[in-house]
């Protein structure tokens, strides 16, 4: 049985290497993800993409260290021209803010590469 593709955007690496957060929200979002690493990470094909890499290389240099580690290793979807133009489609028809032009690259990224 072939397992569900998934792609792992990088708010999860983010929340997998955070220190805990005082926030109730964020904390229970951070608890959920290091469960989730942790307990089902292995039921799952799990990739990242070059934009993954790229926004976890950013911030501290410690804290980008840990969250690089967390992913290595993990296979990389790259930014194909499929991606690029649906990704550019996505934020030209649907009302978008100016800020979520990369997340408009992670779900064309996901969905031109067959993720589940």
């Amino acid at each position: 049985m072939t397992k569900p593709k998934v792609y792992l955007e990088t708010t999860i690496i983010s929340y997998l290497t955070a220190r805990p957060s005082r926030d109730l929200v964020v904390a229970a979002n951070q608890q959920v993800t290091q469960d989730w690493w942790q307990m089902r990470r292995s039921l799952f094909d799990v990739f990242v993409s070059e934009v993954v890499i790229k926004e976890a290389g950013g911030g501290d240099e410690n804290v980008a260290r840990q969250r690089l580690e967390e992913i290595e290793g993990i296979p990389l979807l790259t930014l194909t021209a499929d991606a690029a133009m649906l990704a550019e489609r996505l934020v030209k028809e649907l009302p978008l803010p100016e800020k979520a032009i990369t997340d408009a690259v992670h779900v064309a990224v996901a969905a031109t590469n067959g993720m589940d």
